[in-house]
């Protein structure tokens, strides 16, 4: 069902004059998703009509953009994806642990988007491995899903990274399963120390390397001293990291997952009106507990929109990312490793399905089988049904 309000209507009411308003200053990525969301299944895609083998009931679907920012595309995106997630479950409990970077290298990755966020996927990601691997800890090697955010719930640039990780890991000789404690998987204060100096001395190392640039109010930190200074108070500062108590079971990990892997900036379903006084939407404030926690906000048109696109992820970015036991090739021979140390049965192929290929809806009339009828190109429409007049002219003899 259609969302009363859509950040596409959004875009098409507003777009045309914020784009002009900031004409030279939006980047061409911001642009083309500006455009991917306005015309996200409408007639300037395309589409199909489908008509009911049964009942003969028609129906008009455009196409999608398939842009991942746009909030209409995620769902049938994450489905697909957690099919293929799904082989990869292993039957223990699952750790929910997330990555902050503190508001001072927030600022620094907001204008090196693609090399600050790779390193906080990199620096994160090789945290979590070694502190598991030292036999004061787990002693083990595990597997990672690692999920990229760059908003808080407001839209405010916010990068942080979750991580979905097992409860245990393969021993260093391969012989064994060692498993987690039931509700602690490794010291979070470890992993802050860790985290804070393998970013920050890498972070120091591309500066040095000249792989960072600063502009407007943050000119000043192409100077070295300048670029310490500003991070002088992120050196004792603790660096948040977080651990939530394992899930209860592997289809509690794929509810999880479906909800934070292909998630955009906002969803449709957070906004609540938009007229002349702005957008009003849904959001959490984590500063408070219970039910407050759940407020209501307004912001301007311009600033929601500006908001929105701060999440604009560079071209070809991964945002998705898996480490240790499910990385790359090995991923395959890891996880039939651990199932053989677990004693379990391997999972059946995702690729084995009773759904045909070509699954579409059933008909809302009747729940008949659809078919495709005809196909329309970009920016046009699709031709109306004939009338059972010109039917039956077409039919005498």
């Amino acid at each position: 069902m259609r969302a009363s309000v859509e950040v596409a209507d959004i875009f098409r009411a507003a777009g045309p004059a914020y784009r002009a308003a900031r004409s030279g200053h939006l980047s061409i990525l911001q642009l083309k998703v500006m455009s991917a969301i306005e015309h996200c299944r409408t007639a300037a895609l395309g589409g199909h009509v489908e008509a009911c083998e049964d009942c003969g009931q028609w129906r008009i679907a455009y196409n999608s953009c398939r842009n991942r920012h746009c909030p209409k595309c995620q769902g049938a995106a994450a489905r697909t994806w957690l099919a293929e997630r799904d082989a990869d479950l292993l039957p223990v409990g699952y750790f929910h642990v997330v990555f902050t970077l503190p508001a001072e290298v927030a600022d620094i990755a907001f204008q090196n988007k693609a090399v600050v966020y790779d390193l906080l996927f990199k620096a994160a990601s090789e945290t979590m491995l070694t502190v598991a691997a030292d036999p004061r800890h787990l002693g083990a090697r595990f597997g990672i899903t690692a999920v990229l955010h760059t908003w808080g719930s407001a839209m405010t640039h916010h990068p942080h990274v979750h991580m979905i990780v097992p409860g245990g890991g393969i021993a260093p000789d391969a012989s064994r399963w060692i498993s987690s404690r039931p509700a602690f998987l490794l010291p979070v204060r470890v992993l802050g120390k860790l985290f804070r100096r393998l970013f920050l001395t890498r972070l120091l190392a591309l500066r040095d390397a000249g792989r960072l640039g600063f502009f407007g109010t943050m000119a000043h930190l192409t100077e070295r001293r300048a670029f310490l200074r500003h991070l002088a108070p992120v050196r004792g500062k603790r660096w948040v990291v977080y651990a939530k108590a394992p899930f209860a079971g592997p289809e509690a990990v794929l509810a999880y997952l479906s909800r934070y892997t292909h998630r955009v900036a906002i969803s449709n379903g957070r906004l609540i009106a938009f007229d002349a006084t702005g957008v009003t939407f849904r959001y959490k404030d984590y500063r408070r507990d219970g039910a407050d926690r759940r407020q209501i906000m307004t912001l301007a048109v311009d600033e929601f929109i500006r908001r929105f696109l701060l999440h604009v992820l560079p071209r070809g970015f991964h945002r998705i990312r898996h480490y240790g036991l499910l990385a790359g090739s090995a991923r395959k021979a890891s996880l039939a490793l651990a199932r053989e140390l677990l004693d379990v049965a391997a999972p059946p192929d995702p690729r084995v399905s009773d759904e045909p290929e070509d699954f579409r809806p059933p008909c809302r009339c009747c729940g008949g089988r659809m078919i495709i009828i005809e196909t329309f190109e970009r920016w046009r429409q699709p031709r109306g049904p004939p009338h059972a007049s010109a039917m039956d002219r077409e039919t005498d003899p």
